[in-house]
This record gives structure tokens, sequence and C-alpha cells, in this order.
């Protein structure tokens, strides 16, 4: 079985047992709209990787889904979204209470899957989660101010996508190589690896809304510019605009013209903010992959080859 026939699998098997409760409806139903999976495939394909075994990382497969879906639902009620792919989110076909508290039922539902780990592995999990759960929340406290505030700076964003996007797929890359009892300092590679490909993951994310490589239907090209959204092409052009172009770009976003994302793109050529932002997105492909050379005995095949897919994604 593929790995996201495995999970989906896995997750309606587990989904069984909260038939009956009111609470779980929203567990249910987020979990069963869709999405990709890819944090539980890579943890799978990274404990084979480096030699555990995928029927004892099930569990924190599981658990990493269910987190990463609890982080979405509350995210939604703080970004105040009404559709979560392409679906109302759970706050607005319940309600906010019941989404806060489905979330925390989440939350702790994560924990117990990792209780269904083998013994061995536990210390060096919790470590690793309640890191990355906490560093999460710091980005996603990060995200809120930022939008509340006129300037922010390239470091301080790269740091908020870091917290909030990368170390949840790190950590799915460093549980693979805890599994497979790797060295301490090959954990800390194949992370630093998750790391840098989650920025560029995210880097990629805020320019395929701008720079789209096909048009999906329903998708508004320039979402986040619509939104007002500190997105990384918006932040190279205040960076790199002189004064002029800064003054055309800040009327502009608070405006609410019609057309302004296509009067923003005209200036955002003059600046190159498309070539930029293309080379962040290679660097931090670059960098990703230098966290792998050093990385010997191992067949690394199936990491570049989803690396390489992630980078080819066209939305």
């Amino acid at each position: 079985m593929k790995g996201k026939e495995l999970i989906e699998s896995e997750l309606e098997q587990y989904l069984t047992q909260f038939e009956h409760h009111a609470l779980y409806e929203p567990v249910k139903y987020l979990l069963n709209i869709g999405g990709k999976r890819i944090r539980p495939i890579v943890l799978l394909d990274a404990v084979s990787i480096f030699g555990g075994n995928k029927q004892e990382a099930l569990p924190l497969a599981l658990a990493v889904e269910v987190f990463h879906n609890f982080t979405l639902m509350h995210d939604d009620i703080m970004d105040n979204s009404s559709l979560r792919r392409g679906n109302q989110t759970v706050h607005e076909k319940w309600n906010v209470n019941n989404a806060i508290l489905s979330g925390d039922a989440m939350m702790i539902q994560a924990y117990q899957l990792i209780e269904k780990i083998p013994v061995e592995f536990q210390p060096a999990i919790y470590r690793a989660f309640n890191k990355m759960a906490l560093w999460l929340c710091e980005g996603q406290q990060d995200d809120m101010d930022f939008e509340e505030r006129d300037q922010v700076s390239i470091p301080e964003y790269m740091e908020m996508i870091k917290n909030k996007t990368s170390v949840l797929i790190g950590f799915c890359f460093e549980a693979g190589a805890i599994f497979g009892k790797a060295s301490s300092e090959i954990q800390e590679k194949i992370y630093r690896f998750g790391i840098n490909l989650g920025l560029a993951f995210q880097l990629q994310d805020d320019y395929l809304d701008l720079y789209p490589k096909s048009i999906k239907m329903g998708k508004t090209v320039g979402g986040d510019l619509l939104n007002r959204k500190k997105a990384i092409p918006y932040l190279i052009a205040l960076n790199e605009a002189n004064e002029s172009q800064k003054s055309q770009i800040e009327t502009l976003i608070n405006s609410q013209d019609e057309n302004r994302v296509e009067k923003l793109t005209v200036i955002f050529e003059d600046i190159e903010v498309k070539e930029k932002t293309e080379a962040m997105i290679s660097e931090y492909f670059e960098l990703s992959d230098q966290s792998l050379s050093s990385i010997e005995g191992v067949d690394l095949s199936p990491i570049k080859l989803f690396a390489k897919n992630l980078l080819e994604r066209e939305q």
C-alpha cells in the first residue's frame, strides 16, 4: 500500500472510535475533507530510509497529521477564514466554541497516539515533538503580530515561517532518523534538511500565489496582496524599491483599486521581484541539499525525489 493510501486507511480506522460524541464530529469532518498528507508520508518514508519499522511508526505518523489539522482548525479561527480545502471551515460549519474545543481534543489525541509508539523511542520523540509544537505556536503569534505592523524585515519573516511551517517538516525527517537509530549528528543533519526544505516550500507558496505556473479554477492570482499579507514577494519589493516605488506600493496595497494586483505586478517587474523570489527559493533548496551531502550509507534518492517534486509543483 502506498503512503497516502496507507495514511487514509489508518485514519479511517482511527476515527471509527469517535463516532458517537459531538466533540469529535468536527475532528472527523476536518480530517475527512482531504489534504495531501505530506507530513505523515514524509515521516514514514524517512523511517524506511533509515532502516526503522514503519508499522511501529504509524501511530506517530497519525499523530503528526492530527496535530497538523489541529493547528489548521485554530488558524482558521484566528484568520477568520470561511473555507478550508474548498469546504466550510469548522468554526463556520459549527461555531467558534466548538472549533476551539475540538481543536484542543485533537492536540490531546496527538499525544495519545505518541503513547502507542515503542517506549524506547518515546523520550526522544516527545522532546522533539514538544520543541516543534512550542515553536509552531511562536510562529503563529508572530504571524498575527505582523498583520498589525507596517514594517516587517525579511529575516523576521523567515524566522516566522521557519517556526510556523518548517519545524513540523523538520520534525518528520528527524523522527525518521530517530526510529532508524541514526546518530545524533545524522538526526541534526536530516532535521536541517527538513527546515530548509520547509522554508523553500513556504517561499514557493508565496511565489505561486502571485506567479502561478498554471491557473486553477477558482484560484485568485495575487490573493496575498489583496489580503495585504506580508508574503515574500511583497517584502522583497519593499526592501528593494526606491522611495517613489515604495510610495506607489504602499498606496496600492491599502487601496480598493480593483486592478491593484496588476498595477503592483508592473512595479514588481521593474524591481525584478519574480527573479529575486526564484533565487531565494533556489537558495533554500540548495541549502537543504547540502545538509544531505555528508550523510553516508543511506539511500537518500527518495528524499531527493520528494524535494524535486516540491520544487516543480504548480500549486
